[in-house]
């Protein structure tokens, strides 16, 4: 070999060594695919047998599936508070979907804890924490936290509002920002895929996050018209055969599917960590998470166990399950680890699940908790027979899952419910009053934690209740 061709080969990989470091220290882009109401079991890889979602289970597949991953509430605002913050409920008091009272008052025994319903400007994101750590940060489609989300850190903001759903549905008008001008037969989440497909593309000199947070699959249930006839013919699965919930599903799984191909041609998929997660349960009358029992707005567990999973190339080994329970409080710390970025001096009730990620040593338990001081009615027969009384689908509680063993305390009749999810993951056999040492010990880690937290209970009788109006209304109902 020649001193010359020596040279070059020194030269050459010197190069290849400074570029693969220069690479390896490149902030990761980070995209995180947010569905509403979209249940535990509404992808292929979670197990529905009619639903149909090729480009999610592939990403699932490359990553790690979380089998036992939380929302920090039952329904919309309060969950995404709960994300966005890294905080449990008592602390930003976002309880519930707006302030007002629900269901019939006559059916309240006790004046519910409002709270409110913005997330206040002194709680920090981990979208400002990013846009600080010098990343394009973008929200595309649902924000339901306040009026423009661009107050908390994002820097693009298409379609997010406080609204909770598509302010005229899934087709134009679509009347949020970004989207004011629009084909009359355009998909609104189309459009938020083709959106992000076209941030993507514009990011080229700095990292970026994206928060794709679709409107979907939240009502009003409005098919995409061309996948009607294909799910119209297809035979009904055992556990999921509903036909607008489909093409919904669809639309959004296609969309995914752009943008990965994207990603793929820009280069940019070995850089891209992924991740996937739902707000709460799916809505009754679309959906079943069977075995789970409950639907959106229960805190059993149909309605706060969700779907997740994060892709990770190079760290998270492809095809790996974790089954140790997470929580939505936990995305703050972890995203912050992912990229590198400080904690802000503030609270935070998360755990960063990276060493979970990374498969390095033990995980420790730790106890997870719900509180909702407030009411979510029934609005269906199918949510009746899931809950625990035919008239609400949740009333004013707190939750605790430690281990295998989760504890529900209602605070209208000091009701208890006990369950050990490892046996009886439906939670259909109450052990309150068959393990008394199981319940004593949880119930005073849920009560330590209401008082460490200042968590508000309702106690204040409601004037209107009405024994008897509420007894024949249950009648009625069973």
């Amino acid at each position: 070999m020649t001193v010359l061709l020596r040279l070059n080969l020194f030269v050459l990989l010197c190069i290849l060594s400074l570029s693969g470091r220069v690479l390896a220290e490149q902030p990761p882009n980070i995209l995180f695919i947010y569905l509403d109401d979209f249940g535990w079991r509404d992808a292929s890889f979670m197990g529905s047998d009619f639903f149909e979602t090729p480009h999610l289970d592939r990403l699932a597949g490359e990553g790690m599936v979380f089998t036992n991953a939380y929302s920090a509430a039952a329904n919309c605002a309060p969950a995404r508070a709960c994300l966005l913050s890294g905080q449990y409920t008592p602390r930003h008091e976002i309880y519930n979907v707006g302030t007002r009272p629900r269901g019939d008052a006559r059916h309240r025994r006790l004046k519910h804890v409002p709270g409110v319903e913005t997330l206040r400007p002194d709680i920090k994101t981990w979208a400002e924490c990013f846009r600080e750590a010098d990343y394009t940060t973008a929200i595309m489609g649902k924000w339901h936290l306040s009026d423009d989300p661009r107050d908390y850190g994002f820097d693009i903001n298409i379609g997010g509002t406080h609204s909770g759903s598509p302010p005229k549905g899934y087709y134009p008008p679509h009347k949020v920002p970004g989207l004011e001008n629009a084909p009359a037969d355009e998909y609104l989440t189309d459009r938020l895929s083709r959106e992000a497909c076209a941030f993507i593309r514009n990011q080229q000199e700095k990292p970026w996050l994206l928060y794709l947070s679709h409107f979907a699959v939240h009502t009003p249930l409005q098919p995409k018209k061309e996948l009607v006839d294909k799910y119209q013919d297809k035979s009904p699965g055992k556990l999921h055969k509903h036909v607008t919930m489909a093409t919904m599903i669809q639309a959004v799984d296609d969309g995914i599917g752009q943008i990965v191909e994207t990603l793929d041609q820009l280069q940019l998929t070995d850089n891209t960590i992924v991740l996937f997660f739902s707000d709460n349960g799916g809505l009754a009358a679309a959906t079943d998470m069977a075995p789970l029992r409950g639907y959106k707005g229960t805190y059993y567990e149909g309605g706060i166990r969700e779907p997740f999973f994060v892709k990770w190339p190079g760290v998270v080994q492809a095809g790996s399950k974790c089954e140790s329970p997470i929580i939505g409080v936990d995305l703050y710390p972890t995203l912050c680890e992912m990229a590198g970025i400080e904690m802000p001096d503030q609270i935070c009730d998360g755990r960063s699940i990276v060493p979970m990620l990374r498969q390095r040593g033990a995980v420790q338990e730790r106890p997870l908790y719900w509180h909702f001081p407030a009411y979510l009615q029934a609005s269906g027969q199918v949510e009746r027979e899931e809950c625990r009384d035919p008239l609400f689908r949740t009333r004013p509680c707190s939750v605790v899952r430690y281990g295998p063993w989760k504890l529900h305390q209602y605070f209208e009749d000091g009701g208890i419910e006990l369950y050990n999810l490892l046996d009886d993951p439906g939670e259909q056999h109450n052990l309150a009053e068959t393990h008394p040492d199981q319940k004593r010990e949880l119930l005073y880690q849920l009560t330590a934690w209401q008082q460490e937290i200042d968590a508000p209970i309702p106690q204040t009788p409601n004037p209107q209740f009405d024994p008897k109006a509420e007894a024949e209304a249950i009648r009625k109902h069973r």
